[in-house]
């Protein structure tokens, strides 16, 4: 179906989308080309009494098989990245790669860390993304949001309440529309070394060969969740066709067309076998939606 021109897909498929390769059907998606688009589109949802998710690259999400209802939007097409001397303004649907690239180019240093994290600008915000000693509040200044009643709002750094994979953004229902980073100039030489040594790591580390969200849990207070999961002894135990990383114990990673619930299900298998052996409660990083 249209409505004004943006096309809106019905009963579709999240899995194409998502960085697991596992999702359910959502009642509507649409991908808007600009702000305004989106704003018709949550409008067109709010006149139909529906709810309205808003994603970026999936890259942190597990939805389950029964999907999601009401409108699903993807800000893939907002991807917009303006440098202005030592500032980066990006739009939420932008890789956090690709930012990292122009900031590179331009010898801007402060986002080496992100070098290799998939995902979109927004849901780098959205959740405080960060690795290898950097993350998103030590490089925002400020976010533009589309707030609930229709207005675009402005958020300097204080007001986005970062904390440890948490933003003010994960409780007021705005939704985020771009970021500006500042950083420092360095000469590209050392910028690239950098960028590197954190994409060498992640090579050696991480199972980059098979579809997964990243790093699966967060770390708890005196622990790494990823040792605590090996001393389980849990690195290749499987629920239908997700498997704990024999690589890495903190990924959870698809190797036989495994579905969202395949991700819960392991998710809370290793819960429970954490808990039972060292009595730690491991907290999710990725986020998990839809109904069963």
């Amino acid at each position: 179906m249209q409505l004004e021109n943006i096309e809106i897909l019905e009963n579709h498929s999240l899995a194409p989308y998502a960085y697991t390769q596992a999702g359910g059907l959502v009642d509507y998606l649409a991908i808007p080309k600009s702000i305004h688009e989106l704003k018709v589109l949550v409008n067109w949802a709010k006149e139909l009494g529906m709810p309205v998710q808003v994603f970026g690259r999936l890259s942190n999400l597990i939805v389950r098989n029964g999907g999601l209802r009401g409108l699903s939007i993807l800000l893939h097409d907002l991807r917009d990245v303006v440098v202005d001397q030592n500032k980066i303004v990006a739009s939420a649907g932008a890789d956090l790669i690709w930012v990292t690239e122009q900031a590179f180019e331009h010898g801007l240093s402060g986002l080496e860390w992100g070098a290799g994290i998939p995902g979109s600008v927004g849901g780098a915000v959205f959740m405080n993304a960060g690795a290898y000693g950097g993350q998103v509040d030590m490089v925002v200044s400020s976010v533009t949001a589309l707030m609930p009643d229709g207005t675009l709002q402005n958020f300097e750094k204080k007001a986005l309440e970062f904390g440890y994979r948490k933003s003010v953004f994960q409780s007021n229902g705005g939704i985020i529309i771009s970021a500006t980073f500042e950083l420092q100039p360095d000469s590209c030489t050392a910028i690239r070394t950098r960028m590197d040594k954190n994409n060498f790591k992640r090579a050696n580390k991480q199972p980059l060969n098979y579809p997964s969200n990243g790093s699966v849990f967060k770390r708890p207070e005196g622990y790494f969740a990823g040792k605590l999961i090996m001393d389980s002894k849990l690195q290749g135990v499987r629920r239908g066709g997700v498997e704990v990383s024999k690589k890495h114990a903190g990924f959870m990673v698809n190797i036989a067309h495994g579905t969202g619930n395949d991700y819960e299900d392991l998710i809370h298998y290793v819960q429970k076998t954490v808990y039972e052996k060292f009595g730690v409660h491991l907290e999710t990083e990725v986020r998990i939606m839809g109904e069963r």
